[in-house]
């Protein structure tokens, strides 16, 4: 039997790490010290496309990639750019940016709501092709 669920994990993320509302996060899109990083698997960014630019991480290879001593570290985690995490929903990227912070990276967040809730507020999307 499992003493935390989700919920518990995601809620102490969210007490610990910094939430960006859609409102706020829509203008950073402009912004070059800024990198979006789409925690989706390949299959959800095809059916329902991405935040413009946003570099796709799928959620479990996001420690060996942040880490720069790992064999599958990628350079966009090494930038000092702004990391704006975001899932579909809000909790793959709470935990994400949770695991990211106590890495040592910084500076990191995530999108409140994930891509649905960016979506709803109109935000811009761009198609990722099939492969």
């Amino acid at each position: 039997m499992i003493t935390r669920g989700y919920k518990a994990l995601i809620a102490e993320a969210e007490a610990d790490i910094e939430t960006l509302p859609v409102a706020a996060a829509k203008p950073l899109l402009d912004d070059d010290g800024v990198q979006f990083v789409d925690l989706r698997d390949r299959r959800e960014l095809e059916r329902e496309g991405r935040i413009p630019g946003a570099f796709n991480c799928p959620r479990g290879m996001l420690e060996f990639w942040i880490d720069p001593e790992s064999p599958y570290h990628k350079p966009v985690f090494a930038s000092g750019k702004r990391i704006v995490f975001y899932c579909a929903s809000g909790w793959r990227s709470a935990l994400a940016t949770k695991a990211a912070q106590d890495m040592g990276l910084h500076p990191v967040c995530h999108l409140e709501g994930g891509f649905s809730a960016w979506k709803k507020a109109e935000g811009a999307v761009e198609e990722v092709a099939a492969r």
